[in-house]
């Protein structure tokens, strides 16, 4: 499950538990993105406190696993090089692409979309925003045109984003209960998104 987790949040969370359960996967591994292509990297966070929550919100599952793999990598960060260095490292093991909806809709014009669909099953997570009939319809046009396997995540409706949460920040907001309480606290003390 990759993303720039600026800041992680109770979605991500209950999305990668819910992959992990209904696909019975042996771990979830956390990837912070370091450059996005589609982010202005002047406005992500610096990579530590991105990391250091990442870290803080995952470290009592001990199915979720935190990777630096796309931090160390310098340049932009395209899943399609992440999940070719990941077959590399380990040819034996069958990788699952975690998304939400959203991400759903755009997959195709990432770098090497036809990469991502050979070398992973692609996972996403419904969001309440997109009606679930919507969904089916860009999971069943992503299989047609890529081929592999597109599967729907079922879990609860959570409108829940990174960047609202940094608009409740800035805005003098309590995002307490969108976040862990351990990134709640560091984002305070680190006067994250003021």
């Amino acid at each position: 499950m990759g993303g720039t987790f600026d800041p992680i949040h109770m979605a991500h969370l209950l999305l990668a538990e819910a992959a992990r359960e209904q696909y019975h996967l042996d771990r979830v591994l956390f990837m912070p993105s370091a450059k996005p292509p589609h982010k202005d990297s002047r406005l992500v966070s610096p990579a530590e406190h991105r990391e250091a929550m990442v870290r803080m919100a995952i470290e009592e599952n001990p199915w979720f696993v935190y990777s630096d793999l796309e931090l160390c990598r310098s340049g932009l960060t395209y899943t399609s090089d992440t999940l070719k260095t990941l077959h590399g490292e380990y040819p034996d093991t069958e990788f699952y692409f975690i998304m939400g909806a959203d991400s759903l809709f755009s997959v195709d014009a990432w770098h090497q979309p036809e990469k991502i669909f050979q070398l992973t099953a692609v996972l996403a997570g419904n969001r309440s925003e997109v009606p679930l009939e919507r969904i089916r319809e860009q999971i069943e046009y992503l299989r047609m045109r890529f081929g592999g396997t597109v599967s729907l995540i079922e879990m609860p409706d959570i409108a829940v984003s990174s960047s609202e949460i940094r608009s409740r920040c800035a805005r003098g907001c309590s995002v307490r209960y969108y976040v862990p309480e351990t990134v709640y606290r560091y984002i305070r003390k680190h006067q994250l998104y003021q």
